[in-house]
């Protein structure tokens, strides 16, 4: 399987497990050791100013914690678009990255909180893919810092596009449909 860094998981309507049920998960690491990825589209209610009042400067004031992800949910990482991202503690897109523990030399840009990351074992993630758990599209930054993260998976898949589209119109439980 080609790495998905980079790449948007959308969670496919089968897919039941209430931490990914209609996310849409940037993956910012994958390799044969496994991935990791955050959960771009379930904000908190909680600011980061209240939350982790020593990195709300690293965001925009009045700016959520996100729900990154199950694993390590006490755990804060930030992603930002950086002017020079050679600063970054890791790439996850383009000039997006992790603020590492010092902050960088350089400006960086538009930030976000998430509080825990999703996270797969080897070859876990490639076997969901597989079956079907995910749908893969390419991410761009305005997905990353999307305004209305409410709406992202929709969104996501109305610009894949084709049967993909459709899906945004399929109940929570089919069942009922």
């Amino acid at each position: 399987m080609d790495p998905l860094h980079g790449k948007l998981l959308i969670a496919a309507p089968a897919l039941h497990d209430p931490n990914f049920e209609r996310t849409v998960v940037l993956v910012a690491e994958h390799s044969e050791e496994g991935a990791l990825g955050l959960v771009l589209n379930r904000p908190s209610p909680l600011e980061l100013s209240d939350g982790a009042p020593e990195l709300a400067a690293l965001v925009e004031p009045g700016e959520r914690i996100f729900v990154g992800g199950p694993v390590e949910p006490s755990g804060i990482l930030i992603l930002a678009q950086f002017e020079d991202v050679r600063e970054a503690a890791g790439v996850a897109l383009g000039d997006i990255g992790f603020v590492g523990p010092e902050p960088p030399g350089s400006g960086i840009g538009r930030s976000r909180a998430f509080a825990g990351h999703a996270g797969w074992a080897a070859g876990q993630l490639d076997a969901e893919v597989a079956a079907e758990g995910w749908i893969i599209e390419p991410a761009v930054a305005a997905d990353v810092f999307c305004d209305d993260p409410g709406q992202l998976w929709a969104a996501v898949l109305q610009r894949k596009g084709g049967r993909y589209a459709l899906l945004t119109r399929m109940p929570l439980d089919p069942r009922v449909n």
